[in-house]
Order: C-alpha cells, then structure tokens, then sequence
C-alpha cells in the first residue's frame, strides 16, 4: 500500500472538488489511463501494466464532503482501494490531503512487470500527487480537466 502526504496552497473545498471524481484521476495518476463512470457510485478503470491490459470496477464507499472519499473495487481483474482524506490548514487557506492507494491481483502474487509495479506505488504516488499540487496551485488542473471534456465532447 502506497501512502502520500501533500501540502496544497488552496482552500479544502476546491481541493476537494478536484479529487472527487475518480474520471479525473487519470489527469495526475500515472498508473490509470482511463476511468468512466457508470453511475453515481460506481466506475470503470483501465489501464495497460506491461503490456496486459487491466479494468477494474470501484464503488465508492465513503464520500464525506470537504473530509474524506473512499472507494473499493468489485470487480475486474486487478484490485485497487483508495482512500483520500482532507485537512483545513492555516485557517482555511491551505489543505492537507493524505492519499493511500493499494494495487493487488485478486488471486496468488503479483509477477513481473505488476509486480514492479505495485513495488514502486509509493514513489510514483509522490511524484503524481506533486504534480497535482503544481496544477492545481497553477489553475493548469482545471483546464486540463476542460480540455479532456471537450474532446470527449467532441467524440459523441
């Protein structure tokens, strides 16, 4: 299980709002390539992992507005859990989040290039989430978000 800390120079609810919605991790998680959503509570991850492909789907299991959103996988073939907590901090102004993420194939060990993988999670969550925080602190986030939607758009 990988667990990461960032520090983000904005107000919790706009922190919030842009870590909500699993459609747009795939704008800062490294790891998952595609993620749609079925319905209000439920999603469809994809992603490619050494040249096999894996889909995945979650259910969100905790949505406490401005404090915590969780999720766990029901079915698929690689099994992810989640979980994203929010801090107030300096008044209002700043937020912690703390980000865990888990990666585990439903049954046996993971091998090869999963296994690489899952063993790097911690150090490629770090790297995304700061990568989050940079966007999102230089309002790039929200336009890589409009951007993404305007070519789904575009597609229908």
């Amino acid at each position: 299980m990988a667990h990461q800390r960032i520090e983000v120079n904005l107000p919790l609810a706009k922190v919030y709002e842009s870590l909500n919605s699993p459609v747009d991790f795939p704008l800062f998680l490294s790891g998952i390539e595609q993620v749609i959503k079925i319905n209000s509570q439920t999603y469809e991850y994809r992603t490619t992992i050494g040249g096999e492909e894996y889909k995945w789907t979650t259910n969100i299991i905790d949505d406490l507005r401005n404090t915590r959103f969780a999720w766990i996988t029901i079915n698929g073939n690689l099994n992810q859990t989640g979980t994203i907590r929010f801090t107030p901090l300096d008044n209002g102004t700043r937020t912690r989040v703390d980000f865990s993420l888990d990666y585990r194939p439903f049954f046996g060990e993971a091998e090869g290039e999963l296994k690489a993988f899952i063993g790097g999670l911690d150090e490629q969550l770090s790297k995304d989430l700061e990568s989050f925080r940079v966007a999102l602190e230089n309002g790039t986030f929200k336009e890589k978000n409009e951007e993404t939607a305007d070519k789904e758009q575009a597609a229908v």
